[in-house]
């Protein structure tokens, strides 16, 4: 009976209790049930009371209200979760708001800016791909023309690498704001609301750089900005799952007062002129080094064209000594960089014997660059300079993606 009534609102009667709700898909063979409070309850044992004749819900969009002597910001939505709710077909959260209502359902963002919303994509973010990181960076070049700052809404997963992606293609004089949720806006724990007001003050600081705002605890007091070289989502459902790794976030906002506090250096509104630099290599690899790995993996990759290769090693920056000869042979025409899967902490591949050769075979160290960040950055320098080039700027910081080693 289950299946002829999902989607539908009910009201049954379980456990001496009635109860009222949209009934959902059920893998268990329980009875469930969304409650108007968000969350679902299963039932064994139920009797159905009533089948509720419900209206179609035809959302009414207020008009974006402009006001005078607000920034202008453009809202750029990709999908996610912030853009997400429970489709009572499946069950499953899909992504299905436009950015126009993503704005329209968070009213308080028009006492902060002036909304300018268009809708890019409305995909699940693993779904994304380098020529999207490309297009996206295209209309964010455009959306900086005419407004004090760009955000971006995008799914959570893989968030930190669009947000590396815009940070080599762009140079930026004013903000652009990732952000995302990770609990859906039909969640009583939802965190999209508090993100996106917190981006949106981000959106017209004095930032000229590509960065993430998210959740900086499980609470709803504030939110950190993080430079989009520098943070990582290290955690599969926190909501303070994003994270500075091996730098200080750039600022934390506190709600619901949206008070900045600046916690480390940042590229100033104004410091860097507008610049778009968007060819970007496919043929790069991101390799994860496990004991007894062969370096056949290297070689397969390097006889179909890759020229550019991010190694994850072990601590300090380590393979195996039977790469040695393997990882020579594919320097001599390609751009190798070394990082390291302890993620925090610095690549020093001089400490041990291995470290050495790997370094006299021709891997550049990879500093203290996220490996995903590494793959995206050689990406960049592959699509718009030589490889020699390359190996000269991969040591460099280009977006602020390695810190000084001061830091240390």
């Amino acid at each position: 009976m289950s299946e002829r009534l999902e989607g539908k609102r009910v009201r049954i009667k379980a456990k001496g209790k009635i109860f009222e709700g949209i009934v959902m898909p059920s893998f268990t063979g329980n009875f469930v049930l969304k409650l108007d409070n968000g969350y679902n309850v299963g039932f064994k044992e139920y009797e159905l009371l009533e089948v509720l004749e419900v209206e179609p819900f035809e959302p009414h969009l207020p008009e974006l209200i402009k006001r005078e002597g607000l920034p202008d910001v453009k809202i750029i939505s990709t999908g996610g979760t912030i853009a997400s709710k429970v489709d009572y077909r499946t069950g499953a959260v899909t992504s299905q708001f436009t950015a126009e209502e993503i704005a329209s359902e968070v009213p308080e963002l028009t006492e902060i800016c002036n909304v300018d919303a268009e809708l890019l994509y409305n995909i699940l973010s693993e779904n994304m791909k380098p020529e999207n990181w490309i297009e996206l960076a295209r209309h964010v070049y455009k959306a900086l023309k005419d407004h004090e700052g760009v955000i971006i809404t995008h799914g959570t997963d893989t968030m930190h690498f669009s947000a590396a992606a815009l940070s080599f293609m762009l140079s930026t004089p004013k903000p652009v704001v990732f952000v995302g949720a990770q609990r859906s806006s039909d969640r009583p724990s939802s965190d999209a609301a508090m993100n996106l007001l917190c981006a949106a003050k981000a959106a017209t600081e004095d930032i000229g750089e590509v960065v993430v705002c998210m959740h900086g605890s499980t609470s709803d007091d504030y939110c950190l900005v993080h430079r989009g070289v520098k943070v990582r989502k290290n955690h599969t459902s926190r909501r303070d799952a994003f994270q500075s790794v091996n730098a200080k976030p750039i600022a934390r906002i506190d709600y619901p007062s949206l008070s900045v506090e600046w916690l480390s250096w940042r590229y100033r509104r104004g410091e860097r002129d507008l610049k778009l630099t968007d060819r970007l290599e496919r043929k790069v690899a991101l390799i994860k080094f496990f004991p007894g790995l062969s370096s056949d993996i290297l070689e397969y990759y390097h006889s179909k064209g890759y020229r550019g290769f991010v190694i994850e090693g072990t601590g300090l920056g380590h393979v195996s000594t039977d790469w040695i000869e393997t990882l020579r042979r594919v320097c001599e025409d390609s751009v190798v960089v070394m990082t390291s899967q302890c993620l925090w902490g610095r690549v020093c591949d001089r400490v041990y014997d291995t470290g050495r050769d790997i370094l006299r075979a021709g891997v550049i160290e990879g500093e203290d660059m996220l490996p995903e960040v590494a793959l995206i950055k050689l990406m960049w320098l592959l699509g718009n300079y030589s490889i020699e080039e390359a190996k000269e700027m991969v040591k460099k910081s280009v977006a602020g993606e390695i810190e000084p080693t001061t830091q240390y």
